[in-house]
């Protein structure tokens, strides 16, 4: 092994890295000392969604795009339906809102716990995967396998199955659950919140980095509360948009190295959205219990540290159940459950927040509501450039490591953002050259 800090002709190659998912690869080069070159190659194969929906019906998205991930279904059901109910000028009911607002917790409630503790916990303890933590900790995986659980009991109630739900329609559902079903929620919701709240405690209790990311945050907002289904674009620079006039204002360009586009500003560098974007533009739209975990837990109103998102995340999931016990407590039945939808020939544009971060599509549709045009830019494709300048970061902060830290390192700074399969952003192999 060359000694930390000596000066080589070497490569690295880590293969079939955990705990991401998606294919691709990093690619780290030093010379003579000096950080060279970073780069994120995306290499799983091109999925063809936005072909795929041109010439069908504009009812046929919501369970076209759920397809795209197994994981966060609901972000692309429902930024599907808000484009295609912007395009067809249609407002829904408060209660629909509110029922989607509900269905979109369980996504966030069982994609963080997900998150939290089965694929980044482990690195925090130098762990290969959650079996290993599980070893070290099993109170605390169980907790999280509990927590997932619940987001999917929520999203089964809801949207018919946890996995690629069955329920949405444009316009809202097609059938409201009853009084009862959700009512048997309200008391598994509880116990999450509880357990949600030890989370935030457990995480904000790992040793962290010492980086500071200097980010342009994107991230929806709304006036009454922490986003998730609907507001406008706002970011840490002035920014403040509808979906459509941010889709005019996001280039997505081909790089040589990637299968996936990458997202910029046009006329400005690339963004962040996801969590770390969400809480620096919208902490005081978070209920007390959030932000007095948050605090409890050495946040401040921004986080600019990416290793410290796991710890926004547990805050996300404290408010996600959290809110989502509040709407179950509340909740009428909207009569009926879907508004009616009729096309025209008009674009729409819509955005909500999945998990990882801001995901928007947009629909040109003809007058029989056939689509002719579609764009998707899901999360991680506009986190993609950012998640690279934070690698970089890390490597010139820890040239002196040795090869099998700096790489960990490199890993764990890709995991901060929780790359997604849908987004074809699953890093196999790390390599770093050295010369």
């Amino acid at each position: 092994m060359t000694p930390s800090g000596a000066i080589a002709n070497r490569k690295i190659d880590v293969h079939g890295l955990a705990r991401v998912e998606g294919e691709g690869s990093l690619h780290v080069a030093i010379r003579d000392g000096v950080l060279e070159q970073v780069e994120l190659e995306i290499f799983e194969p091109p999925r063809f969604f936005e072909a795929f929906l041109r010439g069908r019906s504009f009812e046929e998205p919501p369970d076209i795009t759920a397809r795209i991930c197994g994981i966060c279904p609901v972000a692309y059901q429902m930024s599907a339906c808000a484009a295609l109910e912007d395009a067809c000028g249609v407002e829904v009911d408060s209660r629909i809102g509110k029922l989607r607002r509900l269905l979109y917790c369980g996504e966030w409630i069982q994609s963080h716990a997900l998150h939290i503790y089965l694929l980044h916990a482990p690195d925090f303890f130098g762990c290969r995967d959650a079996v290993e933590l599980a070893a070290l900790d099993a109170a605390a995986v169980q907790r999280g396998l509990r927590l997932k659980k619940t987001g999917n009991h929520l999203m089964e109630t809801v949207g018919g199955r946890a996995i690629h739900p069955v329920n949405v329609r444009v316009g809202g559902f097609y059938r409201a659950p009853s009084r009862e079903e959700i009512a048997a929620l309200i008391e598994p919701l509880r116990v999450a919140r509880a357990e949600s709240l030890e989370t935030v405690a457990w995480v904000g209790g790992f040793d962290f980095p010492e980086i500071e990311g200097d980010y342009r945050f994107v991230a929806l907002s709304h006036p009454d509360h922490y986003a998730i289904e609907a507001g406008r674009i706002v970011s840490s620079d002035g920014i403040d948009a509808s979906a459509a006039e941010f889709a005019e204002i996001a280039v997505e360009e081909h790089v040589k190295r990637s299968t996936a586009l990458h997202s910029r500003l046009r006329g400005r560098d690339p963004y962040l959205t996801g969590p770390l974007a969400r809480y620096a533009l919208n902490e005081s739209k978070l209920p007390p219990i959030a932000r007095e975990a948050a605090a409890a837990a050495g946040l401040g109103p921004v986080c600019n540290n990416p290793f410290k998102s796991v710890i926004v995340r547990a805050v996300e999931l404290l408010f996600a159940c959290d809110e989502a016990l509040q709407l179950a407590t509340e909740y009428e039945p909207p009569e009926p459950p879907a508004a009616k939808v009729v096309p025209r020939a008009a674009s729409g544009a819509g955005a909500t927040e999945a998990p990882r971060g801001m995901l928007l599509q947009r629909y040109e549709l003809d007058a029989e509501g056939t689509i002719q045009s579609a764009r998707i830019m899901p999360p991680t494709a506009q986190n993609q450039l950012t998640i690279e300048s934070d690698v970089r970061q890390v490597v010139e902060s820890g040239l002196e490591l040795g090869d099998a830290e700096l790489t960990a390192r490199c890993e764990l700074a890709i995991r901060n953002h929780d790359p997604c399969i849908s987004c074809a952003a699953h890093f196999l192999d790390v390599s770093i050259d050295r010369s």
